[in-house]
């Protein structure tokens, strides 16, 4: 890929091999890159081969302890060094949102065949093992940590004398890779501390994993002893990004905090006057720390002073503003760094007596937090590089809240100083100052692309939309702009309060959850929405109906409830009461009612039949007389409006409703996690019918999204997809396990050039099989393309009660696959989930013969998985065979069309459409006669599996995947399955398995059989 030569460890689909393009050519015209592919395309891994196959092709990767460091202490500059140790080979940074998402990456780096020099960077509540410091959190575990490590303490810490030395004996550590939980185990096993171990490997490593704020925040950034020359910033999960600039950059002065740093300076003074009677000692002086209270006890008054007129509105002056309102209590530029000087001796001085006063006591460490420290930020954030020209970017607001108890006692307004950053380029313009050579951001969801560039003040010529990996068989997109009874949907503020809006959009869920299996997420605009339409679905029943049951009991009985709870406390506990639910045999899922923007919607992985569709109920614009909201609105049009001619700048409508579509987008992201799931997204919003809404809406769900004028149509069509199970249909060569997360992981190629083909079915559900009338089948589907849609009704049950089939249950189906060419007259469905080919699926004639071969169905140990691929490789042979047939059949049969609404729950009635008969009977025994060499393949395939261990199956596995890899020949891999075989219980497999051996290769496998065999005494 552009001169680079990638080791890929899978074969990449076409969209993976545009991306790693993309960031390959993003580091070597050293510029930077917006990326966006959706989750399940392979995003993490494509991102780790291209950056770490480029840093290859620059020199080997710094393999044990690297002499780089060792020479920088010596007698070199930088600009001194030899070519292979100087900084010319830049430093690839990593980074995401979250420590469980930098699991996740190192897990992928651990699939890739890259093994660079790392080291992931977490935070001491990630990686502390001190017994009592462990327990602690957050700037108390800073405090007590930081104590605990200065030498000639009492209690110095054991774990952070032993990390030089274990570093100094094991040059090899971060070699291979190493996650939070292995560093935790060498400190646990080996003695030194994780959270320095790590500090102390990461100055000399090929690539360094870390959390966002590590490069965000300018104080984690400066701890950092990173070249930063020309390196590679990574920003994965990106689309939050400018939030957390934007916050990073900000601060909120709350008058609590403000009281509890006065009464911080008061006990300075007492201290160190204590000091001075006791000990003569004059370190601390405290007429330092009075002058300190005196300024904070102004800066209380004066912000208690301002004029606010309207509670709502608050008070708001421009950014420079604080410089005007600290200069009144003569604090500037030449005073701040003297008044930052006095904050860090008042908190040394405050932990030394914390100190003395536990050493006196027990032996429990107390971490202790001091107001003052923040304070001290604040004062570095306003008076940064010494100067104020970013102040331009900011806005100064001042509110009044709900007053706490101790202000509400002693008489004072509860008040608010805000200084907020309304430019979160500011971050990555200093990135850019230091020097890097490209900054790619990446994520699921990025659009719209031009507001998110745009925010950040960053160039991005290289950009990306990538496409799904899924087929289109896999997705229902559709806009329902109407309910069941035809109210419109809009959840805008005028029309959301009615009752007539939560009764309609209550009835369409009833529908959703009678036809979707399985999970189901809701997402609302806000909680305070959610609660509303929650309230009126459990008071109210059918209209017209007094004894009818309430919404909310007709939802549960489909599906078990659960809601997003407000508190984050309580999210793991809800995500686990989901979970059981779904597991329930009682009913057909759950329903899971969540907020866009909240804990659902960030990063949680809802993959098949955990979320198999998502429901929109609306745009989740934020409230707009938030004042942050709205000075960010004013703040972009006035930046807009300042732009020259031409160049137009983001106004603050755009990026309102941007934010808005870029949540739905994040909703949305929460379904079809993989290349082989399927769901539907419902957008119950008629605001979606628009162009420009739909435009917003992630570029590979555009094409699939379709508006239907009548709630009717979208029963139809979304029963229909369901009903044919999203069509998974059977790639030629789909293998790999992920045994860590239990989940599978797909590979598609094509067909092996030594005859191999190897299968293997994905489903998380199996479903008892009824017999079903092919002719019926076959018209339905052309009549449906047609577009002959609410007329179809009669005969599709509710997709959601599917049941479990046991292994008796499976052979059976697997011997009435006869029962498919019945003919009855009319038409029966599956219930449950069932791969057949998609409404806009077919592809025209093809040849008679489609199964000229045995294939060997490689299963894994589900064996029920089995049947699913035996229904989709059946009815993709009847249809493509009879397709000419369909063509005969005469488009003027008219079906009369009923549509009955009983309960709100759309049921329409059709007429069933004549068939030759014959003429398919012939077709079906052909079929027949072609499956019956599936079926042998597949059964045995089960003998495989039930005959080796574990870990000999994988190995089974392993050989096929070598051989499609061209990685082992085809003599090495005959060789080594015939002594997996050489087993006395395993004869019939030795045997069996040279009916799938090309006629060319029998003689050498015969070989293989003897020499084993004798070998093994059998």
């Amino acid at each position: 890929i552009r001169g680079i030569d990638v080791d890929f460890p899978y074969e990449a689909y076409d969209c993976q091999l545009v991306y790693m393009e993309k960031v390959i050519q993003s580091i070597q015209n050293k510029c930077n890159a917006l990326l966006e592919s959706p989750t399940g395309t392979g995003k993490t891994l494509c991102l780790l081969c291209a950056t770490l196959a480029w840093r290859k092709s620059l020199g080997e990767f710094s393999r044990g302890r690297s002499e780089r460091s060792n020479t920088r202490g010596s007698q070199y500059s930088d600009d001194e060094l030899p070519q292979s140790q100087s900084s010319s080979v830049p430093t690839i940074i990593y980074t995401s949102r979250t420590h469980s998402q930098i699991r996740q990456v190192i897990q992928e780096l651990k699939r890739s065949n890259y093994r660079p020099k790392m080291v992931v960077l977490g935070s001491r509540e990630q990686l502390c093992i001190h017994d009592q410091v462990s327990l602690l959190r957050g700037k108390a575990q800073t405090n007590a940590c930081q104590t605990l490590c200065k030498k000639h303490t009492k209690r110095y810490c054991a774990h952070f004398s032993r990390v030089t030395e274990f570093v100094k004996k094991n040059p090899s550590i971060g070699d291979d890779p190493i996650d939070i939980e292995d560093l935790v185990n060498i400190g646990r096993s080996s003695g030194p501390c994780p959270y320095y171990l790590s500090r102390e490997l990461h100055k000399d490593v090929d690539i360094l994993f870390a959390p966002y704020n590590y490069l965000i925040d300018r104080g984690n950034r400066r701890s950092l002893k990173i070249d930063w020359n020309n390196s590679i910033l990574i920003f994965d999960e990106a689309h939050n990004l400018e939030g957390l600039c934007a916050d990073a950059a900000s601060f909120d002065l709350p008058s609590g905090l403000l009281t509890a740093c006065i009464s911080e300076a008061k006990n300075c003074i007492d201290l160190s006057i204590t000091r001075r009677e006791k000990s003569s000692d004059k370190s601390c002086n405290p007429d330092n720390f009075a002058i300190l209270r005196a300024l904070l006890l102004k800066l209380e008054k004066r912000i208690a002073e301002v004029p606010i007129e309207s509670r709502e509105l608050g008070f708001t002056k421009p950014g420079p503003y604080i410089y005007e309102l600290l200069a009144e209590l003569n604090i500037t530029q030449k005073t701040a760094n003297m008044l930052t000087d006095i904050i860090d001796k008042a908190c040394a001085l405050l932990e030394e007596d914390a100190s003395t006063n536990e050493s006196g006591g027990s032996n429990k460490i107390n971490g202790n937090v001091f107001r003052l420290e923040s304070m001290g930020d604040i004062l570095r954030l306003i008076f940064k590089d010494n100067s104020n020209a970013h102040a331009h970017y900011y806005r100064v607001h001042v509110q009044e809240v709900e007053a706490s108890a101790t202000d509400a006692f002693r008489g004072k307004p509860s008040r608010i100083l805000s200084w907020w950053c309304f430019n979160p380029g500011i971050a990555m313009e200093e990135l850019s100052r230091l020097g890097v050579g490209s900054v790619i951001l990446t994520s699921g969801t990025l659009s719209p692309m031009d507001s998110f560039a745009e925010e950040l003040k960053l160039e991005f010529p290289i950009r990306l939309e990538n496409p799904h990996v899924i087929s289109g068989s896999q997705i229902w997109a559709g806009v329902a702009p109407v309910g069941p009874s035809g109210y419109s949907f809009n959840s805008s503020y005028r029309s959301r309060g009615s009752v007539e809006y939560k009764l309609e959009l209550g009835n369409a869920i009833v529908n959703f959850a009678r036809i979707v299996p399985d999970g189901l997420l809701v997402f609302f605009p806000s909680y305070y929405l959610l609660d509303q339409c929650i309230s009126c679905w459990k008071t109210m029943g059918q209209q017209g109906l007094s004894n009818s049951a309430t919404i909310w009991e007709r939802i549960c009985k489909h599906k078990l409830p659960v809601v997003e709870p407000r508190q984050s406390t309580l999210f793991p506990l809800a995500i686990e009461d989901y979970m059981t639910k779904l597991k329930e045999t009682s009913s057909s899922g759950a329903i899971f009612f969540a907020v866009c923007r909240g804990k659902v919607s960030e990063g949680l992985d809802f993959a098949d039949h955990a979320g198999r569709a998502v429901v929109i109920t609306g745009l989740p614009f934020a409230t707009m007389t938030d004042p942050k909201i709205r000075l960010k609105r004013e703040y972009l049009d006035q930046h807009a409006q300042s732009h020259k001619i031409g160049d137009k700048g983001l106004t603050g409508e755009e990026w309102y409703s941007q934010q808005a579509s870029r949540a739905v987008n994040q909703a949305v992201g929460r379904v079809i996690r993989h290349r082989h799931d399927y769901g539907a997204i419902i957008f119950c919003d008629e605001r979606f019918t628009y162009s420009n809404r739909q435009s917003q809406v992630s570029l590979w769900i555009q094409p699939h999204i379709k508006c239907y004028s009548k709630f009717g149509d979208v029963v139809y069509t979304l029963t229909r997809f369901f009903r044919d199970g999203g069509h998974r249909g059977p790639p030629k060569l789909e293998l790999a396990q992920n045994e860590d997360q239990e989940n599978v992981r797909i590979l598609q190629s094509s067909q092996l050039s030594d005859k191999f083909h190897l299968e293997k079915v994905i489903a998380p559900q199996t479903t008892a099989i009824q017999s079903t009338s092919f002719s019926g089948s076959t018209s339905f589907t052309k009549q449906a393309k047609q577009g002959n849609i609410s007329s179809h009704l009669t005969e599709i049950p509710p997709a959601n009660r599917s049941s479990l089939t046991s292994d008796k249950n499976f052979q059976d189906s697997i011997l009435k696959c006869s029962s498919y060419l019945t003919h009855t007259g009319k038409e029966s469905f599956i219930s449950g989930k069932k791969s057949t080919q998609d409404l806009d699926g077919e592809s025209g004639d093809l040849a008679p013969c489609i199964l000229k071969k045995q294939r060997l169905l490689i299963a894994g140990p589900d064996q029920l998985k089995l049947k699913e691929q035996f229904d989709n490789h059946f009815n993709n042979l009847v249809k493509n065979e009879s397709s000419r047939f369909c063509q005969n059949v005469s488009t003027q049969n008219h079906h009369e069309k009923g549509e009955v609404l009983v309960n709100d729950e759309i049921i329409t009635q059709k007429e069933t459409v004549a068939h030759n008969i014959q003429e398919h009977k012939d077709l079906g025994s052909q079929a027949a006669h072609r499956n019956n060499e599936e079926i042998k393949g597949s059964a045995f395939l089960i003998q495989v599996r039930e005959k080796l261990t574990d870990a000999e199956y994988r190995e089974f596995v392993g050989f096929m995947k070598a051989l499609k890899s061209k990685a082992m020949k085809i003599g090495h891999v005959l060789q080594s399955i015939a002594r997996l075989f050489s087993v006395p219980d395993r004869l019939s497999l030795l045997h069996g398995f040279k009916e799938y051996v090309p006629a060319k290769y029998h003689s050498l496998y015969q070989h293989y059989m003897r020499n084993n065999s004798d070998a093994a005494g059998v």
